[in-house]
């Protein structure tokens, strides 16, 4: 049996389930309502918009999303603008991206409501500093953010402070229009406030992380203040979460009864230290009972000072590797649902009791990779990279696993 194949079945159950043009399009005819132009932000944006005009029809669209991200019938589609931006390092597109979302929101018919389509990735794609910060400044910032080993929502207490646009602060340029916002959730707790940092969701200020260097402090109250919870503007504008992790894991569960075995969905939230988390998870499967083993999540990692190739999946599964060393019989799968991990076109990695051991037979250290954050490397070596492409969903990570009978 083919385990890395029956596992990438289970995620391929879980990404059809999530599929954000389904979800959409689903939704909005539910709905039937007239709608005004639609503002479609992250990396599941062009799935999402898909479904949209799937339901919609003539309307003016903006679309902002990762490079290669785009679908195909999309480029060539009247009245949609497209602006690919840097991610997970934003870039002066981002910015570019930032003032066509404010002229663009100006220029929409105040007669309807705008359509808002939110996922996982917008942090990145789209801003519009305050005064003082300037480009590099805030590439610094995110750059020390994706090094520091806090999780999404630390990170977006800090990406808040540094925003005009993020933090809720779009209801100003929404003008009293109305809105529909549907987001696919890319984060623990699937609070609105944190997908893609809020733009269009009431804010808390949330406490900022203790370790926090001089330079990124004196940049925190650069930003206007986020619009009250309690503004009556707020009102106008409708929000609804489509698809969260806990959806991709329910598909992953129904594929994995259909195969005739025990499925164990242990309810811990998979987070911290992406090879803690992997040498904890593999430890469980090696003195757990036979069957598939399904995890949500999203793990971090703390990157040396010259990175090498990888992202958090890959680290995890590295992890899990060394830890499952000598123990046959199991598999593990972790992938990102977008179908990117960190800054890489790959989806994460399926690794077994073996894995450790190919790599050594090809000239490779894995704790040396994992020191180096050089994860990507390694596991391409041996053939155990997971490739899916833009998935047109983005609902966090998935660890799934294979436990054999002995």
């Amino acid at each position: 049996m083919n385990t890395c194949l029956v596992l990438r079945n289970m995620l391929d159950a879980a990404l059809a389930a999530t599929n954000g043009r389904l979800l959409v399009a689903d939704e909005l005819r539910r709905r039937d309502a007239l709608l005004g132009s639609i503002i479609a932000i992250g990396k599941a944006a062009s799935a999402m918009l898909e479904g949209a005009l799937d339901v919609v029809q003539d309307v003016r669209a903006l679309l902002i999303t990762k490079d290669g991200h785009v679908a195909p019938a999309l480029r060539d589609r009247a009245g949609v603008e497209i602006i690919e931006a840097g991610h997970p390092m934003p870039d002066a597109r981002s910015l570019h991206a930032g003032r066509r979302l404010l002229e663009f929101m100006h220029a929409a018919p105040s007669d309807r409501p705008l359509l808002f389509l939110f996922s996982g990735g917008a942090s990145s794609l789209v801003e519009a500093l305050p005064e003082g910060v300037s480009l590099d400044g805030w590439r610094r910032v995110n750059a020390w953010l994706l090094g520091s080993g806090l999780d999404i929502h630390a990170m977006n207490a800090v990406r808040k402070r540094l925003s005009c646009i993020k933090g809720g602060r779009l209801l100003e340029p929404l003008d009293g229009r109305r809105a529909v916002v549907l987001m696919m959730s890319d984060v623990p707790g699937d609070d609105p406030a944190s997908i893609g940092s809020g733009p269009l969701s009431p804010c808390v200020n949330v406490p900022l992380p203790e370790n926090l260097p001089d330079w990124l402090r004196v940049l925190l109250d650069a930003a206007p203040p986020m619009p009250a919870v309690a503004d009556p503007r707020w009102a106008g504008v409708t929000s609804r979460i489509l698809a969260s992790n806990a959806t991709a894991l329910d598909a992953a569960v129904r594929a994995a009864f259909c195969l005739g075995v025990p499925v164990h969905r242990p309810t811990a939230f998979v987070q911290g230290d992406a090879r803690e988390a992997g040498e904890r998870l593999a430890r469980q499967l090696i003195d757990g009972p036979p069957g598939i083993y399904l995890w949500g999540g999203e793990t971090t990692v703390t990157l040396p000072g010259h990175p090498g190739r990888g992202g958090r999946n890959q680290h995890l599964a590295l992890g899990a590797a060394l830890a499952l060393e000598g123990h046959p019989g199991i598999t593990l799968l972790a992938a990102g649902t977008d179908g990117t991990d960190g800054p890489t076109e790959e989806a994460g990695a399926c690794v077994d009791g073996g894995t450790a051991a190919a790599m050594r037979a090809a000239g490779i250290d894995p704790e040396d990779a994992l020191r180096r954050a050089d994860s990507g490397t390694a596991l391409g070596a041996v053939d155990a990279l997971i490739r899916t492409g833009p998935t047109g969903t983005n609902v966090m990570d998935g660890v799934l696993a294979l436990v054999e009978s002995s």
